[in-house]
Parts: C-alpha cells; sequence; structure tokens
C-alpha cells in the first residue's frame, strides 16, 4: 500500500516574520520539548509522506536529524520513504530551509510508529445462555505480510480450572479486516471468566504479536 499525506509545517510564521523585519517570538522553553508528530504507517508495507513548507523563498531543502529507521530515507524535496521493519517507535526531527539569503529554517519532531500489527475486538460479547458460553470476535491483521494465527478462548471456573471453548490455527492473510471467529461450548454449572487469546507469528522476521479480550464473569445455572 502506498500512502501519501501531505503535511504542513508552521515555517510560514517563522519566514514572514524574519522576511518582513517583524520582531521575532521569544524561543521556546527547552524544557518544553516540541511536540511530535506521528506518522503510522502499517509494518513491512512500503509508504510515501510528503514533507511541505510554505511561506518562504522556494525551493525548500530538507534534511534528517536523528538516525533514521533501517530503509527508511527523507529526500531534499521531504519526501519520507521506505517501509519499517520493527513497530517502533522511532523518533527524528526533520529540518526545512528556504532558498533565501541568509536561508531560514524551522525543525519539527517526528515519531514513525507502525501501526497495531493485529487487533481483536467483539464481534458478538461471550454470553452465557443455558449451558452454553458463546460469542465471537473479529480480528485484523494491519501488516503487509501473513500471520501464523492461534486463536485460544479459555473459560475459567472459580477453582482456576479452564476448558478450552474456542481453538483455531491458520493463516491470516495480510490485510485481512475484520474476519469473525466464532467460539463456544457446553460447561459445567458455575462461575466462569472467559479470556480470548490471540497470537500471530509472522514466519520471516519470527516476530511474534499478542492480543488479549476479558469479558464479564459469566454464570452456568442449569446442568446438562
Amino acid at each position: 500500500m502506498r500512502a501519501r499525506v501531505r503535511h504542513f509545517l508552521p515555517v510560514s510564521v517563522l519566514l514572514l516574520a524574519a522576511h518582513f523585519g517583524v520582531p521575532q517570538a521569544s524561543p521556546p522553553n527547552p524544557r518544553s520539548p516540541l511536540r511530535a508528530q506521528v506518522f503510522r504507517p502499517p509494518l513491512w508495507e512500503r509508504f510515501h509522506f510528503e514533507l511541505s513548507a510554505s511561506g518562504g523563498t522556494e525551493p525548500y531543502h530538507w534534511h534528517a536529524e536523528g538516525a533514521l529507521p533501517p530503509g527508511v530515507s527523507l529526500s531534499d524535496r521531504g519526501e519520507l520513504t521506505g517501509r519499517l521493519e520493527e513497530p517502533g517507535p522511532f523518533h527524528f526531527s526533520a529540518v526545512v530551509r528556504d532558498n533565501s539569503t541568509p536561508p531560514k529554517v524551522h525543525k519539527q519532531v517526528y515519531q514513525l510508529r507502525a501501526l497495531a500489527p493485529l487487533t481483536i475486538d467483539w464481534k458478538r460479547k461471550a454470553l452465557a445462555s443455558d449451558q452454553r458460553i458463546d460469542g465471537s470476535i473479529k480480528v485484523s491483521n494491519h501488516t503487509g505480510r501473513n500471520l501464523d494465527l492461534t486463536f485460544v478462548v479459555l473459560a475459567v471456573n472459580d477453582i482456576g480450572r479452564a476448558t478450552a471453548i474456542g481453538y483455531q490455527h491458520f493463516p491470516l492473510e495480510r490485510h485481512t479486516r475484520n474476519m469473525e471467529l466464532p467460539f463456544g461450548d457446553t460447561l459445567s454449572p458455575g462461575n466462569y471468566a472467559v479470556h480470548v487469546d490471540v497470537i500471530g507469528e509472522e514466519p520471516i522476521s519470527k516476530q511474534i504479536f499478542r492480543t488479549r479480550l476479558e469479558a464479564e464473569q459469566q454464570s452456568i445455572t442449569q446442568g446438562p
């Protein structure tokens, strides 16, 4: 997926103030650093973000201060491109200067952080009915690679005994969105906490992503 976002830095205030002789604002307190602007590309997917400036003498020239992640670069034209191999976060500063003499300069802090690789949410929240607990979740793969997925649902009673009421193991294809995974089974009388665990392993990098949902306590009052 090729993502393009045009991001405008507040260069115009700095450049116009200098250009027209307007008194400069006091420099920011060094104890209060600039708040980082955040880019959220998918993991293992090429991205393309464009940084833009206005209010100075074109052309503008850009460079990065601080280490960029491997495989990521910032061009002189302000194009931030590459592919994240790790979720991050990664912090760097982008410095832009205009073509005036002397050049005017502005710096902005940025953060690169991959979208959450694996996410889950309730489709039908776990609910006891008669002798069963049933429900379903929806799972999404926000990366550019397939994940080896394990889906486990446990109902844990008051004395800590766990009963599996759902299990699947399969490849979750890249860019999958909101796939429904149902679960449910018959249980003995008692009170149960329901834990849903989803684990995704990416076979090339061997990175593992884990996520969990928990439902309110459910009660089975009628025996089988």
